[in-house]
């Protein structure tokens, strides 16, 4: 599943279609796509692993979830995997087997903007006050929390604990509170570390942890792990990250 950064550089790629006409709209995404025609793309707006596409009335609402993928000016996969098309007066932008719906412009005011680890408006306080509400949440289950840290994926997840050296199984109400603000630290900093990467092409090379085998700092085996209550893949060093518990 594409993480927050991955969903800033696609944002990116459609800025473009900013203050331009949708002349047609197709896919076989469930709603009516009429009152699209004729409307102006007013903004493009990201919140974690969601992108708004904004116009007047109305906002549409893309989850790439776990395979979905888009294309500009061109279609490239067939009409069974084409969720939404929609066309300008010369290009084109296609999203590809994800979650689309369509929703009211009222329903963005209703988003907690300060939630996105990414965001101008990211609050680390209020991330903090949603952390001490949940004393008894693992950490890992805490930084996949899209409520909390919009936009964090297990990538982030891994590459965060293994900075500040907490092991995954730990629980929130247990970490120092030096632990638990870099916690909050790291998840944006890491996020854009991520971004700078993907962008380059060389994110991978930049794993620490996340599917190796062997801890770059003490040269043991790392312990790979499904964790939490989502049972999503953890690997980390026993030795240079503590259970807090």
């Amino acid at each position: 599943m594409p993480e927050g950064p991955s969903i800033l550089i696609m944002k990116e790629s459609l800025q473009y279609f900013v203050g331009k006409t949708v002349t047609e709209a197709s896919g076989n995404a469930q709603f009516d796509k009429d009152p699209l025609i004729d409307q102006i793309l007013l903004d493009i707006r990201t919140f974690g692993k969601q992108t708004y596409l904004i116009f007047r009335k109305h906002a549409i609402r893309i989850h790439l979830l776990m395979f979905g993928s888009y294309s500009t000016d061109e279609q490239t996969k067939p009409d069974k995997s084409l969720r939404l098309s929609l066309h300008f007066q010369s290009e084109s932008m296609y999203f590809y087997t994800c979650s689309v719906k369509l929703v009211d412009s009222e329903f963005l005011s209703s988003i907690d903007w300060e939630a996105d680890v990414m965001s101008d408006q990211w609050n680390p306080e209020k991330a903090e006050q949603k952390l001490k509400a949940k004393p008894g949440m693992m950490v890992c289950d805490a930084l996949m929390n899209q409520d909390i840290f919009s936009g964090v994926g297990n990538i982030i997840k891994n590459e965060v604990l293994f900075r500040i050296g907490v092991q995954p199984e730990s629980l929130v109400g247990k970490l120092p509170a030096k632990k638990r603000k870099d916690l909050i630290a790291e998840a944006r900093n890491y996020s854009f570390d991520f971004l700078e990467w993907k962008k380059e092409f060389v994110l991978k090379k930049h794993w620490l942890v996340h599917t190796k085998t062997i801890c770059p700092k003490c040269g043991l085996k790392l312990i790979k792990k499904q964790t939490g209550l989502g049972k999503r893949r953890s690997f980390y060093c026993e030795k240079d990250q503590k259970l807090y518990s």
